[in-house]
């Protein structure tokens, strides 16, 4: 699905708060007219306004795509006004957190293409990863569309069974919270070692900005880079001492956390 045919029939982006205003940026930067573009959202933010799009207008009668990013509480809502789009060649791709596709199909009509999409809060910035499953109605075209779509605010990698999708969840959706309280950890462990608390924020961040980009760009293995950092009875090795203890240290702080919230995805999903 080309640029051409989103241009032709249009593309609609329903609910556009951060994530969907990330979207709605790449696609233009990558020559999307804003023309081709329907935004529904109540509450849109001046950039959205000053976008040129079709802002809260009445909906194309064919569009090529309709992206779903409202909040998950707000889908009863938001989908049977989606309703006459269903049960055609219209792909939706919804990115909300635990509606399932039998729950979308439900809403939207049985025979309509959706695929289901688990995206994380680095895509506000470019660089987040977006796991995608499609139901029995999705070609490969569409599912390629829905790569691309979503490739504009990062990564994107495809899964074999919806099931996965409450590991995805565990991992990278509900991922970046678990990184962001580890700098949380080291900054005060830093202070308590003496340091002024901005420079131990300071330190603590870029550290974790600094090897999760030096992971991805060299995409060596991480138990390597891990080898690579640690001298033989040195300082790295009597901190990593503690923290890789199979007992105590985070291993298993780390199986239970992502098996939590993967559980809890599974849980939302059941309503």
């Amino acid at each position: 699905m080309q640029n051409s045919e989103l241009a032709h029939r249009g593309l609609v982006l329903m609910g556009c708060g951060k994530m969907g205003s990330a979207m709605l940026e790449g696609w233009l930067a990558r020559g999307l007219p804003s023309s081709a573009v329907w935004v529904t959202d109540p509450g849109p933010s001046d950039w959205v306004k000053n976008q040129n799009t079709h802002l809260n207008a009445a909906l194309p009668p064919h569009p090529a795509v309709v992206i779903v990013a409202v909040k998950p509480q707000m889908m009863a809502e938001a989908l049977p006004s989606l309703r006459a789009l269903g049960d055609g060649d219209t792909l939706f791709v919804s990115v909300a957190a635990g509606t399932t596709l039998a729950t979308l199909e439900a809403a939207l009509g049985a025979r309509t293409p959706i695929v289901r999409a688990m995206p994380n809060t680095p895509a506000a910035i470019g660089q987040g990863i977006t796991a995608i499953v499609g139901n029995a109605h999705v070609t490969e075209t569409q599912m390629q569309a829905a790569e691309t779509l979503l490739s504009a605010v990062g990564a994107v990698v495809r899964l074999e069974t919806e099931e996965q999708i409450d590991a995805v969840t565990g991992v990278s959706g509900s991922g970046p919270a678990y990184v962001f309280h580890m700098i949380e950890c080291m900054a005060a462990a830093a202070e308590a070692e003496g340091l002024a608390p901005d420079l131990a924020l300071q330190l603590a961040r870029a550290t974790v900005a600094g090897a999760g980009a030096l992971a991805v760009q060299t995409g060596e293995d991480p138990a390597q880079l891990r080898r690579n950092v640690t001298s033989p009875n040195g300082t790295t090795q009597a901190g990593l001492d503690v923290l890789m203890d199979t007992d105590s240290g985070l291993p298993p702080l780390i199986r239970r956390t992502v098996a939590a919230a993967a559980a809890r995805s599974r849980e939302l999903a059941r309503g």
